[in-house]
């Protein structure tokens, strides 16, 4: 992904200085495998260094500000929070596709980003690049109260090949070739992935903390073939939905959350998202129904949530 944002930057060049007024230079690239390398003058991105081959990265660091502005080293990379912590600290805006740091440590680091100036972002973490978190900035005073959808193009490939006579290893087989599924896609298919994406929306746009294992959660591993052509055949095929509803516990704001399959009747719109599109619906006191759909995207979608967060943190 990150090498696609690169070619999506070097793409966009020219409209970013004339329309934007933004000049740009990559830095630093870094992999938890390899290391990282950085010079402030700028990197030459010739396909040895985007690929990262061919140098010793853990060493290959020039300038003397390059430590301190990184403030951590190859053993931390890991502690996605931790790097966004050390960037803010630094004076840098933040911007990431990783979920983790918005369900674990959102108010925080946002809190941390309004203290220094700078801008906390993070529009790739749910469906790639479409604008779900932008959207409610573009709507002030708006009453959120639940959402419902599908978020995981990883199970909703496997759903739409068993549907068309794969078992479920076939078509979990099909998915990966098709490049949607990872090696190990243990936490696609348990639920996870949903959960976590979940868990981002709750915490950001509805303003409750919810922890993962607050969350009712089941995959789809235990859907045979049989029950999800016979679902698909009687009009109500199964799709691993998630639901958030505003509720209130004591007096205290509060959300019931789920995720799992469900049958959906097909002729609903939900119903109808297939292979890797996703969909969501939200239901606020304004507007009773705002539906999102996202069909099929492309290996750009995810690097174009980046690229708009990074125009959003140059130019506000």
């Amino acid at each position: 992904m990150n090498r696609t944002l690169v070619r999506l930057l070097e793409d966009r060049a020219a409209e970013l200085r004339d329309r934007h007024g933004i000049s740009f230079r990559i830095t630093g690239i870094a992999s938890r495998t390899l290391g990282w390398i950085a010079d402030p003058s700028g990197l030459t991105l010739t396909p040895q260094v985007l690929e990262l081959k061919g140098r010793d990265f853990s060493r290959a660091v020039t300038g003397a500000d390059s430590g301190a502005a990184l403030a951590t080293d190859v053993k931390t990379w890991l502690a996605a929070a931790d790097h966004i912590r050390a960037a803010l600290d630094h004076g840098a805006h933040a911007i990431t596709a990783n979920k983790g740091p918005i369900v674990h440590a959102y108010r925080e680091l946002r809190d941390l980003a309004a203290s220094k100036g700078k801008r906390f972002l993070f529009e790739s973490t749910v469906m790639d690049g479409v604008p779900i978190f932008s959207l409610f900035d573009q709507l002030p005073a708006i009453h959120l109260q639940g959402f419902h959808g599908i978020l995981n193009s990883t199970t909703n490939v496997i759903l739409s090949q068993m549907e068309q006579g794969l078992t479920f290893e076939e078509a979990l087989k099909k998915a990966q070739e098709l490049g949607i599924a990872e090696t190990d896609a243990t936490h696609d298919i348990d639920g996870w992935d949903a959960t976590v994406k979940t868990a981002a929306l709750i915490t950001v746009l509805m303003d409750v903390p919810v922890k993962l294992d607050q969350i009712q959660r089941e995959g789809i591993r235990d859907l045979t073939p049989q029950a999800v052509r016979t679902a698909k055949r009687d009009g109500w095929p199964f799709k691993l939905v998630c639901r958030a509803r505003r509720t209130s516990s004591s007096g205290k704001p509060s959300v019931e959350v789920s995720i799992g399959p469900e049958k959906v009747l097909s002729t609903q719109p939900m119903a109808k998202i297939a292979g890797a599109s996703s969909y969501i619906y939200f239901e606020t006191d304004i507007f009773p129904g705002l539906a999102i759909t996202e069909e099929n995207p492309g290996l750009y979608a995810t690097a174009y949530g980046l690229l708009a967060d990074f125009i959003r943190a140059a130019t506000e």
